[in-house]
């Protein structure tokens, strides 16, 4: 609304464009009511918390998930389309146009409830349950961030920039799928041009960076056999063990010290293979998750994981052959299954610059950090783009233990407000 944004102050930058006052705009009325509706509304924000998390979204099946974020965001008054990635897309109105700045937030998780009455609250008042933290507190702020919008005419037609998207596929092997279609595919893709990434609950962290990773699928596969009158034929499960052993023994090397610089990291998360004690498997996989701070290291820990498995099939094939007679050999085959790239914010973006100026309001103290989150399409793409929480407290992401406490949420929920005024004024 061309009143509200004449009301709203600068402070002239001597480096760059003008600022807007954070003090000045959180003053304005319209953004000042929306802010408290935050501390109004928690009641209804919990029970949408609570409502959203019940409905199961693994990573490739947030269809339901999905359906019902579209139906909450109709019931808003917003204008939603779930689009051929599965993702959700709500403008606020007929109006709405770009270039858009984005708020996004992760439809799928990790692990899911097979019960509703797996995600409740518990007597000490906190949310239990898969997924409760990532991601149902971004799902959550979305949805508030929503709710608070449009109970403001105002502050609607200011924010008339914005889209607030519900995406798929951020968690395992989804390999940021419903980002990479928003950022390439989508027939919105050339008007996204800010995204703002809502993941979890801690204001502590700005992941202003983007974490590369790479991830693989290595399959061993051998005749099997059973293990007394087959004895000595290779072993798959024999082999992958070495080759996983090789590599974990070259730590020291690839990563000297856990706070070196640049970070790097590995993980060999999935191991399976064999049908019962007494057969030697025809077949064993692991599945591993490798991540650093520079493409360089990243590039070599593949390389690095690549010469040790072939190393593995040597040593194994070698020790089935001796005798004189070959028992039956193994073979290997990696297959890439994912891969997330790096990028960065540039520290002077009026993105990041908006957020620490709602920080300095608010009296939130947040570090920049390197993580891989939604974000790292966009910023690999150049787009600014960061990944922040949205207020509350949370633990045991990843597991049935999975927790979520409001306590603050109001808060990191008027600093993703405040932000949006800032960079809409």
């Amino acid at each position: 609304m061309p009143v509200l944004r004449s009301a709203v102050p600068a402070e002239q930058r001597p480096d760059g464009p003008a600022l807007p006052s954070a003090a000045n705009v959180a003053a304005l009325r319209p953004v000042r009511e929306s802010l408290q509706w935050f501390r109004r509304e928690r009641n209804w924000i919990s029970e949408r918390h609570l409502q959203v998390c019940r409905i199961a979204a693994p990573t490739f099946f947030e269809q339901k998930r999905a359906e019902w974020m579209a139906s909450q965001f109709r019931a808003l008054g917003c204008l939603p389309q779930i689009d051929r990635a599965g993702n959700v897309v709500a403008f606020l109105n007929a109006n709405s146009h770009g270039p858009f700045l984005a708020v996004t937030a992760h439809l799928d998780t990790v692990l899911a409830p097979r019960r509703e009455e797996d995600i409740h609250y518990g007597a000490d008042g906190r949310l239990y349950g898969p997924g409760v933290s990532d991601n149902g507190a971004g799902l959550a702020g979305l949805l508030a961030i929503a709710a608070a919008v449009k109970a403001n005419p105002e502050l609607e037609d200011l924010l008339s920039n914005i889209v607030l998207i519900a995406n798929v596929g951020e968690e395992g092997e989804g390999n940021l799928s419903g980002m990479r279609y928003l950022c390439r595919q989508s027939p919105n893709a050339l008007a996204l041009k800010q995204f703002l990434v809502l993941d979890g609950p801690s204001t502590e962290h700005i992941t202003s960076r983007a974490l590369a990773s790479r991830r693989f699928d290595i399959v061993f596969t051998g005749p099997g056999g059973h293990s007394w009158s087959d004895a000595g034929c290779a072993n798959p499960v024999h082999a992958l063990s070495r080759a996983i052993t090789l590599f974990t023994e070259h730590r020291a090397v690839m990563l000297p010290q856990p706070s070196s610089s640049p970070r790097s990291s590995f993980n060999f998360g999935i191991i399976d293979g064999g049908t019962s004690i007494n057969s030697i498997p025809s077949q064993a996989r692991s599945k591993v998750d490798l991540r650093s701070e520079s493409p360089a290291k990243l590039e070599e820990m593949a390389t690095l994981l690549h010469s040790c498995v072939d190393r593995a099939i040597e040593v194994e094939n070698d020790r089935s052959a001796q005798g004189g007679r070959p028992l039956g050999r193994v073979q290997a085959a990696i297959r890439e299954i994912g891969s997330r790239p790096g990028g960065g914010l540039a520290d002077d973006s009026p993105l990041l610059l908006a957020i620490r100026a709602a920080d300095s309001h608010l009296g939130i103290r947040a570090i920049l950090e390197c993580a891989s989150t939604d974000a790292n399409i966009p910023l690999s793409l150049g787009i600014p783009a960061v990944s922040i929480g949205t207020g509350g407290k949370g633990g045991g992401a990843h597991t049935p233990q999975e927790w979520f406490h409001a306590e603050g949420r109001e808060t990191g929920l008027q600093r993703i407000l405040l932000t949006l005024c800032l960079l809409s004024a």
